[in-house]
């Protein structure tokens, strides 16, 4: 058997070990896919006509304002659904099970691998979960072609590798689980500081430059704009750039400590 196809063994091994992980304790997954869901019903059903007439000049239109809210809080999905890839690490290094990883005969990254690949399939899922939500209270996308939908699920998949290397690189720095969950607290933080809720024009000056270069503004707006029809512009390459970009520095990060001589 080649070299290559026991990487890929492995890795699928490492795979199947997280996902039944997720699956038998889901209780860490549950708890971060209800911040999204929460806040989807909270805005659309308290602040929907106050933040739609705000948006609209003095008309309230909710529908309206569900369809601008779902792209941002589908986003927020994928950061919060992340962080569970933070802990879950954090907590293979400081139980040992990592350390015992390395002295057996299998592929190094497999490991790694595992926790990634897991992680980018459970912020997929979570996202079809809350959009299915979404959908059920009224967000629906017409106008979107079979590509304009596979380019969505495309840029979900990619922005979830991009901030689940970033998390996995986290989750190994981290001491424990609670370290590991408040250092990737950023990747909740910053949807909330975005264009998810408001448009940047909305925003006061002085804030507009905080949540226009972040991550996560043109990849809403991308979301956005595949779904609804809205103008893209330069946030599809913007977002494609945070997404590369957040994908190598993650992952040579990861690779730098995982490689590191255990202590």
């Amino acid at each position: 058997m080649s070299s290559l196809s026991l990487a890929v063994r492995d890795a699928n091994t490492m795979l199947r070990r997280n996902l039944l992980h997720a699956r038998r304790y889901p209780s860490l997954t549950l708890n971060l896919l209800l911040t999204p869901i929460v806040l989807l019903l909270l805005f659309v059903y308290i602040f929907g006509d106050v933040m739609s007439a705000g948006m609209g000049g003095g008309h309230a239109d909710r529908s309206a304002y569900l369809a601008y809210l779902v792209p941002g809080i589908l986003m927020m999905t994928i950061g919060g659904t992340v962080v569970g890839a933070a802990v879950s690490v954090s907590t293979d290094m400081a139980e040992g099970i990592v350390a015992r990883f390395r002295t057996m005969a299998i592929h190094r990254g497999s490991v790694i691998i595992g926790h990634v690949v897991g992680s980018v399939l459970q912020s997929v899922a979570s996202v079809v979960l809350v959009g299915a939500v979404a959908v059920a209270i009224g967000f629906r996308s017409t106008d979107a072609t079979a590509l304009e939908w596979l380019a969505a699920l495309g840029l979900v998949a990619l922005v979830a590798l991009a901030l689940t290397w970033i998390a996995v690189g986290m989750g190994m720095v981290s001491p424990n689980a609670e370290a590991a969950s408040n250092n990737a607290l950023p990747l909740i933080v910053l949807p909330l500081i975005s264009s998810a809720f408001v448009p940047l024009d909305a925003m006061p000056g002085w804030f507009r430059p905080v949540a226009e270069y972040q991550p996560f503004t043109p990849a809403i707006e991308t979301l956005r704009g595949l779904l609804l029809g809205s103008e893209i512009g330069n946030n599809g390459w913007l977002a494609l750039g945070w997404c590369v970009g957040l994908s190598v520095l993650g992952y040579l990060w990861t690779k730098a400590v995982f490689n590191r001589d255990p202590k």
